[in-house]
């Protein structure tokens, strides 16, 4: 004979199961969201990886970009 009543403590770790659940469904689809965005504009979201980035330096009067002395030295 299986057992039918509910207990109060059963009702109360779904709720928290649910939350829990819930939070992280809301996490993934963030993540998931933000994934697409940075997909779907391509070269406008960059991200930082030491080096410099032609996007990044400042275009001179001439059209030329602008260097820094230690770009210039070669370091």
């Amino acid at each position: 004979m299986a057992i039918n009543a509910e207990h109060e403590i059963h009702k109360r770790r779904f709720s928290r199961n649910l939350g829990v659940g819930l939070a992280l469904a809301g996490f993934v689809g963030l993540v998931f969201a933000l994934s697409v965005v940075k997909v779907q504009t391509g070269g406008l979201l960059e991200g930082y990886d030491h080096q410099p980035r032609v996007s990044m330096t400042p275009v001179t009067e001439d059209g030329a970009t602008e260097t820094t002395a230690t770009e210039e030295a070669g370091e």
